[in-house]
This record gives structure tokens, C-alpha cells and sequence, in this order.
């Protein structure tokens, strides 16, 4: 999972998923966008690993409401992989500065 200019980038292992995905895009970018995410646009590809994450230069850090709005997504889903990572992003050390 990569977000670049406000287009969130996911890594599907089959062209299933990745199809399934592609059609609730429109709804997933609403629920970001009500959960106080900037995300316009989701871009789907097919891969079986996940590539290495560029390292990211500037320090991050997600604001008391960010983690708020973002929490509040986690709890609204159902136990995924990107439930998962939003709830180790609201419990990183680096969005709690």
C-alpha cells in the first residue's frame, strides 16, 4: 500500500481481487474522503509479492484528529489486511508525535 499524490497505490495477488477491488473503488474512495483521508483516485495492481517500500525521507507524522478519523475507519471494518495496517499506523510511534 503506497500513497502518491493522493492516489492510493494496492498490491493484489490475483487478478481477482484486483477485479473485485477495481469495482468498489468509487466506495472506498468515499469512505476515505468521509473518514477525513485525501485520497482521489485508487490504483490496483496485480502482483504476487509485495515489492520493498521505498524509504521515506521526511518525517511522517498523522495529527490527533488524522488518527481519530482513521481509527474510526479501522473500527468500521471488518478484520482485513488494511484494517490491520490502519491499526499500525494509528499505533505507530511516528503518528503519535
Amino acid at each position: 500500500m503506497q500513497i502518491e499524490k493522493n492516489v492510493l497505490t494496492l498490491a493484489a495477488n490475483n487478478s481477482a481481487i484486483a477485479a473485485k477491488i477495481r469495482q468498489l473503488t468509487p466506495e472506498l474512495i468515499q469512505q476515505l474522503k468521509l473518514h477525513g483521508c485525501e485520497v482521489t483516485g485508487i490504483q490496483v495492481r496485480v502482483q504476487v509479492t509485495l515489492p520493498v517500500a521505498t524509504p521515506i525521507h521526511h518525517a511522517v507524522s498523522v495529527s490527533e484528529n488524522g488518527r481519530k478519523k482513521l481509527n474510526e475507519l479501522a473500527v468500521s471494518l471488518s478484520d482485513s489486511p488494511l484494517k490491520n495496517a490502519l491499526q499500525r499506523l494509528i499505533n505507530s510511534k511516528k503518528s503519535n508525535q
